[in-house]
C-alpha cells in the first residue's frame, strides 16, 4: 500500500503547478485549467488524510468540491464563450471593461 505522504506530495506538488499556472498565464482557458488542478489536489489531499485517519468526512468534503468544480466550469465555459464571442481573444490583459 502507498504511504499516504506520497499522495499529500502530489497533491502539493499538483497545488503548486495550479498556483503557478494561474500566476504566470494571461489566457482565460489556462487559468480555468489551473483552478481544476488546484480543486483536484485538495481532493487527493482529502482522501490521503481521509485514509490516515479511516474516516469518510474526507470523501464526502470531496464529493462537494467536485459539485463546486463542475458548477465552476460550467460557467467559466459559458463566460469564456461570451467573451469570445464579443472580441474574439480571450487574453486577460485585453479585457479591461470592468476596469474604471
Amino acid at each position: 500500500m502507498v504511504p499516504y505522504e506520497y499522495y499529500v506530495a502530489l497533491s502539493g506538488l499538483l497545488m503548486v503547478l495550479g498556483l503557478i499556472g494561474v500566476a504566470v498565464r494571461r489566457n482565460i482557458i489556462a487559468l480555468l485549467l489551473s483552478t481544476e488542478l488546484m480543486l483536484n489536489a485538495v481532493n487527493i489531499a482529502f482522501v490521503a488524510f481521509d485514509m490516515k485517519l479511516a474516516d469518510v468526512s474526507g470523501q464526502v468534503f470531496v464529493f462537494f468540491i467536485l459539485t463546486i468544480a463542475a458548477a465552476e466550469a460550467a460557467v467559466g465555459l459559458g463566460l469564456i464563450m461570451a467573451i469570445y464571442r464579443l472580441r474574439k481573444d480571450v487574453d486577460t490583459e485585453t479585457l479591461t471593461e470592468l476596469k474604471n
